[in-house]
């Protein structure tokens, strides 16, 4: 497994010779385990056919900006949001151009202005157009927006010519693209993370659960191990794959979960309790199957003990994260819970109807900690578990040099 599982790459193709390449790069990718999405200038279609993009990818090659029936749902503004990083290699020198002036006039011009995610472009040209003042001055603006510029190289080209221009090989180009998920944030610290729902046995049949799929938990786990961290994931009943790099413990019951947390908190800097934990369980279990007899049926309920109020009051504390889902009031349940609990920060959303969370690929987190808040919008759950790291380890940093100063 390599850095770019599951990761949805967006792979620009312009007019370019070098285009040719752009196979072989799409097939690196799909076996680095990447997701990859292609789109096509109509330049490009001169040089390689969309259909030998899409049997390499699995996936249909967009190329038109204005296609009906994408366009009726938005499908540009969608692509934008679904990929996590957007290559373009080749990269020609008008494509180049109309980035840095910020044209729209085409679909993969478009995508690079609506997305949030990193944007690589790996330049492919002849010597002299990559050495004309225009190209130069041009490359520099976009690396001042943080437009990753990866190559060109130096050697022989297509028109007969030797010099810089070449597009860079697809394997140096995959490397490359692996290296934007191997962040720093998190270095060398211990992150433990639980996710998923738990389950309380009512009898050796039944049991009381949620609708928690973990898909967020999981997700945070992965962005973590991006960010450099030590992983562990403590995980309820789920049917999603342990993230690469990531030490997973599953189990049922609250108390099973408070029990392996408690064992793993000691040396742990960051906790973060993306679970949906139960808060009340049945005061007895029955040992065999409860049958079916009067109409209605009373539970006795007794309350779990709330982990992350443990792990919160233990000496010394990690940096705790909280989750809350609301259906109302989501700012103000979540500011009350950030303080009763004397959490470090909350990341707080509303659950119910089509807003995301349970059962969604997407989700909306309202961030909240002593001092602000910030919000961090639909999108992706991989995505928003990438932003979430990043605020999580500003926050962290920021409090530990305020302890180290003092």
């Amino acid at each position: 497994m390599t850095r770019l599982m599951n990761k949805r790459v967006l792979l620009g193709v312009t007019g370019s010779i070098a285009a040719y390449k752009s196979a072989e790069l799409v097939r690196r990718l799909v076996e680095a385990g990447a997701d990859v999405q292609v789109v096509m200038t109509r330049s490009a279609q001169s040089f390689i056919t969309p259909l030998t993009l899409q049997t390499l990818s699995g996936r249909p090659v967009r190329s038109e900006l204005m296609d009906a029936e994408a366009e009726s749902t938005m499908g540009h503004i969608a692509l934008a949001r679904w990929a996590d990083v957007i290559l373009v290699a080749p990269a020609s020198a008008n494509f180049i151009a109309r980035l840095v002036q910020g044209k729209a006039d085409d679909l993969l011009a478009a995508l690079c202005l609506a997305s949030e995610a990193p944007v690589a472009v790996a330049p492919a040209m002849n010597r002299q157009m990559w050495n004309n003042p225009a190209t130069g001055e041009n490359i520099q603006v976009l690396k001042r927006r943080k437009v990753r510029v990866m190559g060109p190289a130096e050697g022989d080209q297509a028109c007969g010519e030797q010099g810089p221009g070449r597009m860079l090989e697809p394997p140096l180009l995959v490397s490359q693209i692996e290296a934007l998920f191997e962040r720093g944030e998190l270095a060398g610290l211990r992150v433990l993370i639980t996710a998923g729902p738990t389950r309380e046995a009512i009898d050796p049949v039944r049991y009381l659960s949620n609708r928690s799929s973990g898909k967020m938990g999981f997700a945070i786990a992965a962005a973590a191990v991006e960010a450099g961290a030590r992983v562990t994931l403590v995980a309820g009943p789920v049917s999603l794959s342990t993230p690469e790099r990531v030490t997973r413990i599953d189990i049922e019951s609250a108390e099973q979960m408070l029990q392996q947390v408690k064992s793993r908190i000691d040396g742990c800097d960051i906790f973060i309790a993306a679970a949906a934990v139960a808060d009340y369980r049945p005061l007895q279990v029955a040992e065999d199957k409860i049958k079916k007899q009067d109409a209605t049926l009373i539970l006795p309920l007794q309350q779990t003990e709330d982990i992350l109020s443990v792990v919160a009051g233990t000496t010394p504390a990690p940096f705790c994260v909280g989750f809350a889902a609301e259906t109302r009031d989501v700012v103000a349940n979540a500011r009350a819970k950030l303080v009763s609990k004397g959490l470090d920060m909350v990341a707080a959303n509303r659950v119910g109807g089509d807003r995301g969370g349970f059962d969604s690929d997407e989700n909306a987190l309202t961030l909240l900690w002593p001092e602000g808040l910030r919000e961090l919008p639909l999108a992706p759950k991989n995505t928003l578990a990438r932003q979430l790291i990043v605020t999580i380890a500003e926050k962290y940093h920021e409090k530990n040099s305020i302890k180290d100063s003092g």
